[in-house]
């Protein structure tokens, strides 16, 4: 199967320094936050990738970067085989950015309110100048609402209807790539579930793929082939979601599942997550998850675990063996 997207050492640092003049009167030197250091996957074409983690871990700066609203610091995005950082060619550049789009984690944030849904819809396809007749009242219907809602406005729906709209819009230029950040996480339990199910139905309708960010692992099992754990800025782990769930590798893994609930889980007794994540702008050395592992020893205070096979996946952990095998033992 072909990689439609291809994240090579993906790096992206924000200057958080005072303003010149105060650094001057305070000798202070710059900051930098690192939100995402040396990411590395492949999405293939027609198949969903899902990343998780903690808030802050850089999930949101990554799916921003793929979809070009932010630049890399270092390392590069390749979707469809083109660098839109290095490509000189403006039809590659055009016909790939047509490919992309992003359904946000607010449906109503990213909704003007000012215009109409039908307006709404067809923006991605006006702004090409490509044919708009008839497009939002097809696209309305295909997400399960009626065509008559084109000529309201956002405030008249619901935030699960909103979101509808949002995919909707995303589906308007005919995209192979949509990136999905926490598309569901502003919505009731019951919304959620009929989204998701409408997001895989028009994933094999129209032979999307994804990139589906979310902080829910359960979310995430239903949908995704595949996933990668994000910590601090750092892809810790990748595994498909069964492997995942049934032989994490990494601590921090570990405990994303043990909070993450459960059906079956009425009256069991997990022990909370302990501490916090550290400061991005001044992270531990070694592994970032060192200050909260209990498998930790000296190495993983001073060298940084490389992301490396491991089972049917990748795993960033010195000790990856010997945690898998003290949870089979445990189990």
């Amino acid at each position: 199967m072909t990689a439609i997207v291809t994240v090579k050492n993906l790096t992206r640092r924000f200057d958080v320094s005072k303003p010149w003049l105060n650094r001057v009167i305070e000798r202070l030197p710059k900051r930098k936050l690192v939100a995402v250091s040396d990411v590395s996957f492949e999405i293939e074409e027609g198949t969903t990738y899902a990343l998780v983690g903690e808030s802050g871990s850089g999930k949101s700066t990554i799916g921003k970067m793929l979809v070009g609203l932010l630049d890399p610091s270092e390392g590069a995005v390749e979707i469809e085989g083109v660098n839109l950082d290095t490509e000189t060619d403006r039809a590659r550049i055009d016909k790939v950015r047509s490919d992309i789009q992003m359904i946000f984690q607010d449906p109503y944030a990213s909704l003007n309110p000012r215009w109409k849904v039908r307006d709404i819809i067809a923006e991605p396809v006006a702004a090409r100048g490509g044919k708009t007749q008839g497009l939002a009242e097809r696209l309305l219907k295909q997400v399960g609402l009626s065509a008559d809602d084109a000529g309201k406005f956002p405030h008249e729906f619901s935030g699960g209807q909103r979101q509808r709209i949002c995919i909707a819009r995303a589906l308007a230029s005919e995209p192979k790539f949509i990136v999905c950040d926490e598309p569901t996480s502003a919505l009731d339990v019951s919304v959620q579930a009929q989204v998701l199910n409408l997001m895989s139905d028009l994933k094999d309708d129209y032979g999307l793929t994804y990139l589906f960010i979310s902080h829910d692992l359960t979310v995430v099992s239903h949908m995704a082939d595949t996933v990668g754990v994000l910590y601090l800025g750092r892809l810790v782990e990748e595994a498909a979601p069964g492997d995942l769930n049934a032989r994490p590798a990494h601590p921090y893994t570990q405990m994303l599942l043990e909070a993450a609930p459960q059906l079956d889980g009425f009256g069991r007794e997990v022990d909370p997550p302990k501490g916090e994540i550290p400061d991005p702008i001044n992270p531990p050395p070694g592994c970032a998850y060192n200050p909260r592992c209990p498998f930790v020893v000296d190495r993983c205070r001073e060298e940084r675990p490389q992301l490396r096979p491991f089972g049917t996946g990748r795993v960033a952990c010195h000790r990856a063996e010997e945690v898998v095998a003290r949870m089979e033992k445990a189990s």
